[in-house]
């Protein structure tokens, strides 16, 4: 498809094709060339504003596809519109390729869409999986902003009460507790908390998790990631250090992308070479970089003086390598193996399995989504980024500010009208009634071309 986009393409529509075409009505003719013959025979769609996408004319051109047809396409639009019209002046001036995200900007700008239904288009294309691709069409739809527009009308009240307080403090009624203003504060912060909760469920269907494999060598790390996967992508052998980079695969859990990383394993000797000395580095970044780690453990060696010694050391050094905050899950492997001794070291939290056999894969998965805070997903869930959820966050942050100064009353009615506003102004951010001009580029810039 070529799509063109732009103000007062009438003249230029019918210049390309010979004819003028009925709004919003496919019609099958063929694309000339500058000389008039047929470079495609294909469907043309015309839009004029204000009813199209971007809210501009739009003209839509859908050829056989190929790239050389549709490079064609492209230099005879471009031609056609640096050509003079009657009065000498380009056809249409000004046309020229579009950069990325640029349709979806324009929507945005002439309001046919916030920021977040913008932020959904992409959403939508890159999604991986099924549950992704619904939440960001609700998305889309508008389900999340009219979330945000619900707690922006209420957050308008309130800062009317708080206003006329402060414009007429000599009348004797009490605007604030007369209209409960408590009250209404307090059922606001609870509404926050739950679209943040659904925000962060959305922020994980669409950014999923990391969770990095780490263990001493042949602890059977590349067996679990490929009975995670179904697939054999990792080569499984008994000799130490066979995994000497990193290898990561994208799978899903209930809809959730669970990349899972597989890792150099981890140990330390005159064995190690200098290729996989480089291996077990890589390893470490990638753990202080997961959202979780699996630490996996040999039921058969778990006896073993010396190994319980390694198992040690990696421990100590998770703790000071791993950022607070992200989940390491005790992972005992080769159950089908293991002596009654060996499987008493095991603590009731910690997960057994068999890679082998694909023994306890179902209890790991769950445990991985209990990890990041996954519950089963609604079928209203809206997608949602990361960018949403910190804005929710300083919307909460500023509603418990502004329920302090609401304690102190009439003495600091003026900071918590302050806090009322900067909430209001968190939440405009998320639907692009307040946002930066490099926020703006920094989000469309990682469109593709064409949207």
């Amino acid at each position: 498809m070529v799509r063109v986009s732009g103000r007062g393409l009438a003249a230029f529509v019918r210049a390309l094709l010979g004819r003028d075409l009925q709004p919003r009505l496919a019609t099958y003719l063929p694309f000339p060339d500058a000389d008039g013959a047929p470079i495609d025979h294909g469907l043309a769609l015309w839009f004029a504003a204000p009813h199209s996408y971007t809210g501009e004319d739009v003209l839509e051109l859908q050829a056989h596809g190929g790239p050389v047809v549709l490079q064609l396409l492209l230099a005879r639009c471009l031609a056609l519109a640096a050509q003079p019209s009657d009065d000498g002046r380009p056809l249409l001036p000004g046309l020229r390729p579009a950069r990325p995200g640029e349709f979806t900007e324009r929507a945005f700008l002439n309001d046919k869409l916030d920021l977040a239904q913008a932020e959904a288009v992409a959403d939508l294309i890159d999604a991986s999986t099924e549950a992704a691709a619904r939440s960001a069409s609700r998305s889309l739809a508008g389900a999340f902003s009219q979330r945000v527009h619900e707690l922006r009308d209420a957050l308008i009240h309130l800062r009317m009460l708080v206003e006329a307080t402060l414009d007429f403090p000599e009348e004797e009624i009490d605007f604030l507790q007369k209209a409960d203003a408590a009250g209404q504060l307090l059922r606001l912060q609870e509404r926050v908390a739950a679209v943040l909760a659904e925000a962060r469920q959305g922020a994980l269907l669409r950014e999923g998790l990391t969770v990095v494999i780490a263990g001493q060598p042949n602890a059977g790390k590349s067996s679990l990631l490929n009975a995670l996967a179904g697939a054999e992508l990792a080569i499984v052998t008994p000799i130490a250090g066979t995994t000497r980079d990193v290898v990561q695969q994208t799978i899903q859990i209930e809809g959730v992308p669970l990349h899972v990383v597989d890792t150099a394993g981890l140990r330390e000797g005159a064995g190690v070479d200098e290729v996989e000395r480089i291996g077990i580095e890589r390893a470490w970044g990638q753990i202080t970089r997961a959202d979780a780690v699996l630490l996996l453990h040999d039921l058969t060696r778990a006896l073993w003086p010396d190994y319980q010694a390694a198992d040690a050391a990696i421990a100590q050094q998770l703790l000071r390598d791993v950022p607070a905050g992200v989940p390491v899950l005790q992972v005992w492997n080769k159950r089908d193996q293991a002596t009654p001794e060996a499987l008493a070291l095991c603590a009731p939290d910690d997960v057994v399995l068999s890679a082998k056999r694909g023994e306890g894969l179902a209890d790991l998965r769950q445990r991985l989504l209990a990890l990041v805070g996954w519950q089963p997903a609604a079928e209203g869930l809206f997608m949602a980024r990361e960018r949403h959820v910190q804005a929710l966050h300083q919307v909460a942050a500023h509603l418990g500010a502004a329920d302090d100064c609401l304690a102190q009353r009439a003495a600091h009615l003026d900071l918590m009208a302050e806090e009322l506003r900067l909430a209001q102004q968190a939440l405009g951010a998320i639907t692009g009634e307040f946002s930066a001009d490099d926020l703006l580029g920094e989000i469309f810039s990682r469109f593709c071309i064409g949207k």
